[in-house]
């Protein structure tokens, strides 16, 4: 492995994209989903319990790493899975405590950063709006996509006239008998 600093730089930037998905996520759910509005400092606290939620995870892998390295020290005999560490694996547990405890740190320390936290929520934001841009472009290309330019016109005609007669025609048959019943039960009531 190479430097712990690298590995610590590495494992934040991989916690903070999933920081980053999370809150891109959340933002989607509550103000399309929701029909909430947008606000950084609504959005805010999530995004900080996020950023301390995957401190937490990696402080909980620090302390595994801890717990393997005391539990292999002494121990000299062929490991019995990948996960059965030996004496000769001390160094590289203690690398890795190291390491999840310096994204750990490091995790908190953006989560108790507001400047950090913003970037955070805002540079989700970027990346919910881009799959919403994404999502209707592709619906508009789709919906106004016309016969003269599309090449799959031909072969996917087939499909759309049996989509048509087997979906959509009974659907629409279900839905006028369904208004007709409606008027006729209020042409009752009102003879009554």
């Amino acid at each position: 492995m190479g430097k712990t600093s690298d590995a610590v730089a590495e494992g934040v930037s991989i916690a903070t994209a999933a920081a980053r998905l999370a809150v891109r996520n959340h933002i989607l759910v509550e103000t399309i989903a929701r029909d909430g509005q947008f606000d950084v400092d609504v959005i805010g606290p999530y995004a900080q319990q996020t950023l301390i939620a995957l401190a937490e995870e990696q402080e909980a892998a620090a302390d595994l790493a801890k717990r393997q390295r005391k539990s292999a020290w002494g121990k000299f005999s062929d490991p019995d899975s990948t996960h059965d560490y030996r004496d000769r694996d001390m160094r590289n547990l203690s690398k890795r405590h190291k390491q999840y405890r310096g994204v750990a740190k490091q995790l908190r320390n953006r989560a108790e950063d507001p400047d950090a936290v913003r970037e955070l929520v805002e540079q989700a934001r970027d990346a919910a709006w881009g799959d919403v841009e994404a999502n209707l472009q592709r619906r508009l290309r789709v919906e106004g996509m016309r016969a003269d330019v599309d090449p799959d016109y031909d072969t996917m005609r087939g499909a759309r006239m049996q989509a048509l007669r087997l979906v959509d025609l009974p659907r629409l048959a279900a839905h006028r008998r369904h208004l007709n019943e409606g008027e006729a039960l209020q042409a009752e009531l009102e003879a009554d």
